[in-house]
């Protein structure tokens, strides 16, 4: 017998981790989430002193800050490994203990989305609620272009948007999720791990009930835009592929200078300047607000600037990401890259540039 879906109208719950550097961009994340969520709890793994801080003195029932100390005290393996790995591996490793935590000592939350902290919705997340429906676990595809397919190196899931259901399945899935994790979070070269992420390729076939994001504005991302169609509507929202823009994953979007920004989307293709103006803009103006509002909190606090130097990179990509308009000028409210539309063929040069690369040695 299918199991009935419970009503969408229910508190939905959410967790995060991030530290300072990404408190601005964690805020503009529970911004827009409370805005178009009237029923979200947000709960946020504070990794330093001054996101406890500052969370603490915004929150409310709302917005939960619980504080890394207190996690390691409650999960001693986590605490174990914390010597054993880099600071990014030892971040990777927080994903599925933090999930865990909350579904273990928390027992009003029924069913928990993972959110990555560089997420922003632009629309209610009520799709997610009702694509795992009854079922145990909901994983989002990567849904990388044909011509540009790094599943075999970063897994065919993204871990970016990951819900689960407090029932047999879920935990299961967790807690095999946990083991792998505090096992190895390394960034291998050969496609055999990377980091919290490739773990999930197993789940499909290893547990019941999961269920995978049919929804394209779920998780949508530099990765994948390029494969998908984008409509406005005459009330300013964004559509995919004819359904609603959820929640988009700004990741790898850096400010680089007062007025020039990286995008991170030479190895996917450069998105066209009516999109960018649109996603980009809204996002910006929501970190620019966020850190208006920790800065009355956190005197000095600042959005990071990378600078050019470590933008640029190495010199042969140095000139790939400037050729093909990976840097943005902001100029108002449009985002400005000076490729007249070329740079949406990046992704496609790049992998071109990389088989060539790689059939040189």
């Amino acid at each position: 017998m299918a199991r009935l879906a419970p009503s969408l109208s229910a508190v939905n719950h959410y967790c995060t981790y991030h530290d300072r550097g990404y408190l601005a961009q964690g805020l503009a994340l529970w911004r827009s989430l409370a805005a178009r969520d009237p029923q979200a709890r947000l709960t946020v793994l504070a990794l330093d002193d001054d996101t406890t801080a500052v969370l603490g003195a915004i929150g409310g029932e709302r917005l939960r800050v619980l504080e890394l100390a207190t996690l390691l005290a409650a999960d001693p393996e986590l605490a174990a490994v914390r010597a054993t790995r880099t600071r990014t591996e030892f971040i990777f490793a927080l994903t599925p203990c933090l999930v865990r935590h909350l579904l273990e000592t928390d027992h009003k939350i029924q069913r928990l989305a993972y959110l990555d902290a560089d997420l922003f919705f632009l629309s209610e997340p009520a799709p997610i609620w009702r694509e795992l429906g009854g079922n145990s676990v909901l994983i989002t595809p990567h849904r990388y272009p044909a011509w540009h397919d790094d599943a075999p190196r970063c897994g065919r899931f993204n871990v970016g948007v990951v819900a689960f259901r407090r029932d047999a399945a879920g935990r299961a899935c967790i807690e095999w999720w946990r083991e792998q994790c505090l096992a190895s979070t390394a960034l291998t070269t050969d496609g055999s791990s990377f980091g919290d992420q490739k773990y999930l390729d197993a789940w499909p076939g290893r547990f019941g009930g999961v269920v995978e994001s049919a929804h394209p504005g779920i998780n949508t991302a530099p990765w994948n835009w390029a494969r998908h169609r984008f409509d406005f509507d005459a009330d300013g929202g964004v559509r995919v592929d004819g359904a609603p823009l959820v929640v988009f994953h700004f990741a790898q979007f850096k400010r680089v200078s007062a007025a020039w920004f990286d995008s991170g989307q030479l190895e996917y293709g450069i998105m066209p300047r009516r999109l960018r103006s649109r996603l980009y803009g809204e996002y910006w103006g929501a970190l620019e607000s966020a850190e208006t509002e920790i800065r009355a909190r956190l005197p000095g606090f600042a959005i990071a600037v990378r600078g050019w130097r470590e933008s640029l990179g190495k010199w042969h990509i140095a000139l790939l990401r400037l050729f093909w308009g990976q840097f943005w000028w902001r100029a108002g409210s449009q985002w400005f890259a000076g490729r007249l539309g070329l740079g949406r063929f990046s992704g496609r040069a790049m992998g071109w540039y990389r088989r060539r690369r790689k059939g040189a040695k």
